[in-house]
């Protein structure tokens, strides 16, 4: 099983991990999953890919939600780029989503899971909308946390092998790490 995180914590401080549902089920009728990947090793990537996704909607929520609020100077910038980065964002959850279920697993689809997931927090929202220099902050904080959670399930996926996932994280850092060089130069 993964590493527990302690975004996988329950309020009352047990661990709650990642624990998607094998698809398909056990006596359904379809062939069991045979792509010279272990079932054990194909559950502890899509564990960690699960976080993943949970972090990287996290992540797209709160630029879609900083999209929506920003003020002051900078409106028309951070609109536009905060517009560019959530609309890549959102393509990209559906690639992750299908890499778990390639793996035989369930994705997470609800905002419980991806709460109970994430290690990214919640921004409050409109109640308590940050000003556009935090909005930015946050995002960096954010995007380098997807990169650390991405580079988790990396290992993991290159330990067994798994090529189609370690493409698609290393693409998915890529990206993080450009978004979180561009929103960062915007502080300095």
């Amino acid at each position: 099983m993964a590493k527990s995180t302690k975004s996988d914590k329950t309020k009352s401080g047990k661990t709650k991990a990642a624990n998607p549902a094998p698809s398909p089920a056990p006596g359904d009728g379809a062939p069991s999953i045979d792509i010279g990947i272990s079932a054990t090793d194909r559950k502890t990537i899509a564990e960690g890919l699960s976080r993943f996704l949970a972090d990287s909607y996290t992540l797209y929520l709160k630029t879609h939600n900083f999209h929506w609020n920003v003020t002051g100077p900078m409106f028309n910038s951070l609109h536009v780029m905060f517009e560019t980065q959530y609309t890549e964002q959102w393509t990209a959850l559906d690639e992750i989503a299908e890499r778990i279920r390639a793996l035989g697993y369930n994705a997470p689809g609800s905002y419980a899971e991806f709460v109970r997931l994430s290690s990214i927090p919640e921004e409050p929202g409109l109640t308590d909308a940050a000003d556009w220099r935090e909005m930015v902050r946050q995002l960096v904080v954010g995007n380098e946390a997807v990169c650390r959670t991405a580079r988790k399930v990396l290992d993991q996926a290159d330990d067994v092998d798994d090529a189609p996932t370690e493409d698609l994280l290393t693409q998915r850092l890529q990206t993080h790490e450009k978004y979180a060089w561009m929103l960062r130069s915007l502080l300095q």
